[in-house]
């Protein structure tokens, strides 16, 4: 019998919301630097060291770099892995920027988890995320390498019914963005969608077209939107100056912005926001 199973062990928790390279310090199974982590590395380096365990709830995403693998990842690829393990488990794949030395470039963001999913945080899912829904998840980092479109938005509403706070990275524009453009504020293609409990929208790292899609009240409505992290630039392009009528509303109960530009407190800045002052 091996000496370094872990017969008795009725309980263990470790969550971290940071990606961390000392993965020898923690378990063995999070050694395997750039490489996926899926059901063989699951089943081999952790369940078989426990033969007592009844549950495990886990979450680990592994980053890849394109250069590392000689073909496209697909979640299909994590799920073959999984067959052997007794227990219902979700995989994506989803492709994301990733800056080295200010060298910008492309890895595979692989992720595997228990079902159902049971942790408050998710990041780095995209287009292709899986039609589950995330009850528990009020933390969500959104990303991908194409464009995010209304529908994509739709899909997060209902999969994550809880979701207070969204951080967008995406700096590619919607393809719809010549149907519905700052100057078609009546043009109304799609159905509003409604994000009632979300209070954090962070979007700098995001097109504009993001800030346009969740501050036109023809498109989403935001009824708990209390902080904005946002370039004031972009803010004030999308709202026309703090003076468009379709993204008031959205706007009426922000309570804080942050920038990495000053915000020029104004009159129209003032009505705009109102909760700022208050």
């Amino acid at each position: 019998m091996c000496k370094d199973k872990l017969l008795n062990l009725k309980r263990f928790s470790l969550k971290s919301s940071y990606p961390f390279q000392q993965y020898d310090k923690v378990v063995l199974l999070l050694r395997r630097r750039n490489r996926v982590i899926g059901g063989t590395y699951v089943q081999h380096d952790i369940l078989d060291y426990m033969p007592q365990l009844r549950s495990f709830t886990f979450y680990v995403c592994t980053y890849v770099d394109l250069v590392a693998v000689p073909y496209e990842l697909s979640s299909e690829d994590i799920q073959l892995t999984l067959a052997n393990i007794e227990q219902h488990i979700g995989s994506m794949v989803n492709y994301v920027t990733n800056s080295v030395n200010f060298v910008y470039g492309v890895r595979a963001a692989c992720s595997v988890f228990s079902l159902p999913f049971g942790f408050d945080y998710l990041r780095d899912i995209g287009n292709n995320f899986p039609n589950i829904v995330f009850s528990s998840v009020t933390y969500l980092v959104i990303q991908d390498i194409i464009p995010f479109e209304h529908e994509f938005f739709m899909r997060i509403a209902r999969s994550f019914p809880l979701l207070k706070h969204l951080f967008i990275r995406n700096k590619e524009s919607q393809n719809l963005n010549g149907l519905m453009t700052l100057s078609s504020d009546n043009c109304q293609l799609h159905s509003i969608i409604k994000y009632p409990h979300l209070t954090i929208l962070g979007v700098v790292s995001a097109h504009r077209d993001y800030i346009e899609q969740f501050l036109d009240e023809t498109k989403t409505f935001v009824p708990c939107l209390t902080e904005f992290e946002v370039y004031v630039d972009d803010l004030k392009t999308v709202t026309k100056d703090f003076t468009r009528e379709e993204t008031r509303r959205n706007c009426a109960k922000v309570k804080k912005i942050t920038s990495i530009e000053p915000v020029v407190h104004s009159e129209d800045l003032c009505l705009y926001f109102p909760s700022l002052y208050k």
